[in-house]
């Protein structure tokens, strides 16, 4: 049965490629947009039989359309979000899967994509109602340490290296190319992850470059 599909993809090369595979399998792409904000936009006018979306995409380019997938199921708890990564996080897979509803859920690494077959049977499954969650991804999840230096997100890896460097939220900022809330934001997530709960934040950004360093 041919889906409706809302697609956002930042990188116009990936996303014209997906558009192009998924109306060869006889569905219908309603919208194929570039950011998070036209990603929610565009779910809400066109009302979907699923999502698909990168996590990394602007306005912040962290993981943007991650949280409005995310928003977008907390509004519609039954829309279906199949989410692509570059890489594997495993803090993004726990969000998708603790999000305590019946309608389907999945996160595929990118590489998956290029298995056409595969890809589009994640798509069919996941608005079907299933959870599928990339191979990899479940056999890093199986065998993670614990380590709580593991619970962090790549950019907030790069932001707690940059706190070890002794450079302040605007200096992370401009190094990163984003605002300095997006830092404000990375940061607070650091120190939640990390479990810091140390009464002063100076003091806690002490702690969390200690715990980068120990790694």
């Amino acid at each position: 049965m041919p889906l409706t599909v809302v697609l956002a993809e930042d990188s116009p090369l990936m996303r014209d490629g997906l558009v192009g595979v998924l109306t060869r399998f006889g569905h219908e792409v309603a919208a194929a947009v570039g950011d998070a904000d036209a990603l929610v936009a565009a779910a809400r006018e066109h009302r979907p039989d699923i999502v698909v979306t990168d996590v990394r995409m602007p306005p912040d380019h962290g993981d943007d359309g991650l949280r409005a997938a995310l928003a977008l199921r907390r509004e519609n708890p039954e829309l279906p979000v199949l989410v692509l990564s570059q890489y594997i996080e495993q803090s993004y897979a726990a969000h998708l899967l603790d999000l305590g509803s019946d309608a389907g859920v999945g996160y595929l690494l990118k590489d998956r994509v290029s298995a056409v077959t595969e890809f589009v049977d994640a798509v069919v499954q996941v608005a079907a109602g299933a959870t599928v969650v990339d191979p990899e991804v479940v056999r890093q999840l199986l065998n993670r340490r614990h380590d709580p230096l593991q619970r962090l997100t790549p950019r907030e890896r790069e932001v707690l290296a940059l706190m070890a460097e002794g450079r302040a939220n605007a200096a992370i900022a401009r190094a990163l190319y984003v605002t300095e809330a997006a830092v404000n934001k990375h940061v607070g997530n650091i120190l939640q992850k990390l479990e810091l709960h140390v009464d002063g934040e100076s003091h806690r950004r002490v702690l969390a470059v200690l715990a980068y360093l120990r790694a």
